[in-house]
Formats: C-alpha cells, sequence, structure tokens
C-alpha cells in the first residue's frame, strides 16, 4: 500500500510540474493578441516611445515565454523584449538552427500579407534550449515598422 500511495504521489508531483511549466508557456492566441497590442501601442504613441517600451517595459511587454521584438522593412532589429543586444542591428540573413532564412520570411509575409505566422526554431529565452517557435507578424498600417510575438511549440 505505501508503493502505491508513493506512487501516486509522485504522479501528482509531476502533474503539478507540467500544469506550473504549461502555465508559462504563452498560446499562440496569446501571441496574436500580444502583437496586435504591439501594433496599436504603435500607432499611439508613435514608433520612438513605442520602441523604447518594447526593449524596456518588461511588465507591460513580456509576459510567460512571450515578448515583443519590431523590426523596419529592411530587417533592422528597433525593438526586442528579451536581447537589447540585438537592437539596431540588421536581422535579414539570420538562420535558424535548421538553416531557414526566417527573418527573410518575416519581411516578406509583412510586406505582400501585412500580417501572418512564421515557423521557425529559436533558442527559448526561458528555459535556454531551442524549441519550435510560430511567431504572429504583423506591419503597423501607415509604418515602415513590423511588429512580432511568438509562442514556442
Amino acid at each position: 500500500m505505501k508503493i502505491i500511495r508513493s506512487l501516486l504521489a509522485l504522479c501528482l508531483a509531476g502533474f503539478l510540474a507540467l500544469s506550473a511549466q504549461a502555465q508559462e508557456r504563452g498560446t499562440k492566441d496569446e501571441a496574436k493578441a500580444m502583437a496586435e497590442s504591439a501594433a496599436a501601442h504603435v500607432k499611439k504613441v508613435g514608433v520612438e516611445q513605442a520602441m523604447k517600451d518594447f526593449t524596456g517595459d518588461k511588465a507591460n511587454w513580456v509576459r510567460k515565454d512571450l515578448y515583443v521584438f519590431a523590426f523596419d522593412l529592411k530587417a533592422n532589429w528597433l525593438a526586442h523584449g528579451t536581447n537589447e543586444k540585438l537592437v539596431g542591428k540588421n536581422m535579414i540573413d539570420l538562420k535558424d538552427q535548421n538553416g531557414k532564412p526566417f527573418v527573410r520570411e518575416i519581411i516578406q509575409v509583412v510586406t505582400t500579407k501585412g500580417e501572418g505566422w512564421v515557423d521557425y526554431d529559436w533558442s527559448n529565452p526561458a528555459t535556454k534550449k531551442v524549441d519550435g517557435k510560430t511567431t504572429f507578424v504583423k506591419r503597423v498600417a501607415g509604418t515602415e515598422v513590423g511588429v512580432a510575438v511568438g509562442a514556442y511549440r
């Protein structure tokens, strides 16, 4: 009987740990909503202030493992919620761990469709491991700026 109780306790502990981890992961719906909020924020406060906010205001623009990054249509990173060192760099030739030129695809989506999803592999800042990621990208109407938020799969 003690063995069964011990196994049940271990199973419960494992379930609770997985539940907590799942709550720390953002969903596709949350990523899209956050990107749409970011685009609205750019329209409200202007490009310059919004870029400062996306990079520096972690309380409002980083949630769970979701964060905003923003770029111009030439793939110059204007803001990044978890890696300030990327701001000001041109990322057009960046590829994921599998060699996919995902930044080129991001730029293509925002310039041809205005918004959409791009899939690639990327280092998760929460786990420090490479995970599959799906990112919602959106061009801010009336600007040369795109915003993006990705959810790890």
